[in-house]
């Protein structure tokens, strides 16, 4: 299994966030700029709401943003956390439908966020295939490089949210 911080060979975005779909973005803290010096992705209020997998200080978004925090590993989750993943998919997707913009971000925007995007693909209809398919395509082909968050998603969440609670 790649985790980042494991793996030094992972380049950094060159953008601070991607569309995958119409209004639904995804992205981090940190991206390549055109410097190729490493820079700060700042929100401010380019989105309707935010989803933040990590918090880091002075990244946004404004006042006035709706915003969820929901803080995970870039590692195995539990069931309490992978239910976090769920209902942040639910409400991307709930807000998509209201036709609101979204983004869903992590430190690099590749795993984390990639999780709760390609979910909330699958509740927009999409296969857990397709839409890991879309969220490297869209993003980067580093996107969803954990191969546990890929085993999630094509177990399906629910099921490896029951998984997770009966090891525990």
């Amino acid at each position: 299994m790649r985790i980042r911080g494991e793996q030094y060979d992972v380049p950094a975005p060159d953008s601070p966030w991607s569309e995958v779909l119409p209004d639904l973005w995804m992205g981090g803290h940190e991206f390549r700029g055109r410097s190729g010096r490493l820079e700060p992705a700042v929100v401010r209020d380019e989105f309707d709401l935010v989803q933040s997998l990590l918090r880091l200080p002075g990244h946004g978004p404004d006042a006035g943003v709706e915003h969820h925090v929901w803080p995970i590993p870039d590692g195995p989750l539990d069931g309490t956390q992978l239910a976090g993943v769920i209902r942040l998919a639910r409400a991307a997707s709930d807000a998509l439908g209201a036709g609101r913009s979204v983004l869903v971000r992590c430190y690099s925007g590749y795993n984390r966020s990639g999780l709760v995007v390609a979910q909330t693909l699958v509740h927009q209809g999409c296969t857990a295939e397709e839409a890991i398919r879309l969220v490297r395509a869209r993003r980067s082909p580093w996107a969803l490089h954990n191969e546990l968050f890929v085993a999630y998603l094509r177990a399906g969440l629910s099921t490896a949210r029951l998984l997770e609670e009966l090891a525990e």
